[in-house]
């Protein structure tokens, strides 16, 4: 079951389509809806950066969620139990793996580790990562070291609907290789992701992290 205070995702069904970005997601598309009923595709969710869990290991799931700041609950409707059903967590790269640290006495953990490695470096066009990160540290010449790596692999990855994967970011355009920054800073840099996990509307949290967010692009230019 889910609880009350938990953001919820949802694998669909049938056809679904985001209502921000109107982009067809096709069946099995995993969605969120809001207080109105309109599902956004995760990438309009802001949810994208987050890393899917299955269910399987209950020690591993509850430090995974203790360590994650945000984290949403995926659901999948059950015919034959005529319900939703838990199919695991979408938790954050950095929760998972001290949660993983926590349990690497455990091989079945450190195996997941590695195929995750593995199947992360395969969905990644290394040279188109080494471009996208070069067109970074172009424009933001001060933003922290490696940083730009972090942020090309994060946006640039296949089949994730992320802005990196455009047809504007795969020319370099100067605006989505920054809205690929922007929602780098948004994540890492400022409180967005604990002002969505205590509830606060997407819009309105964005709204409240805005201003932080230009002083840090400011300093990185």
């Amino acid at each position: 079951m889910q609880k009350s205070d938990e953001i919820a995702v949802f694998i669909s069904s049938g056809e679904a389509a985001c209502d921000e970005c109107k982009e067809k997601l096709g069946r099995k598309a995993w969605i969120t809806l809001d207080r109105q009923r309109k599902a956004y595709c995760l990438a309009c969710a802001d949810l994208d950066h987050l890393l899917f869990l299955p269910s399987g290991d209950p020690a591993l799931t509850r430090r995974a969620r203790k360590h994650s700041i945000l984290s949403a609950v995926v659901l999948k409707w059950s015919r034959a139990r005529m319900r939703y059903e838990r199919q695991g967590l979408l938790v954050e790269e950095e929760g998972l793996r001290k949660a993983e640290e926590e349990c690497l006495a455990d091989k079945d953990i450190r195996e997941r580790r590695r195929q995750r490695e593995e199947e992360r470096r395969a969905d990644l066009d290394q040279e188109y990562v080494r471009r996208f990160a070069q067109r970074i540290r172009e424009i933001f010449p001060n933003c922290p070291p490696g940083r730009e790596t972090q942020i090309a692999e994060h946006a640039c990855l296949k089949y994730s609907g992320r802005v990196g994967r455009s047809l504007a970011a795969k020319a370099l355009d100067e605006e989505a290789v920054r809205l690929a920054v922007t929602a780098h800073v948004r994540h890492h840099e400022t409180q967005y992701d604990s002002l969505l996990a205590k509830g606060e509307e997407r819009y309105e949290a964005r709204r409240n992290v805005q201003e932080a967010i230009e002083d840090i692009l400011e300093i990185w230019a």
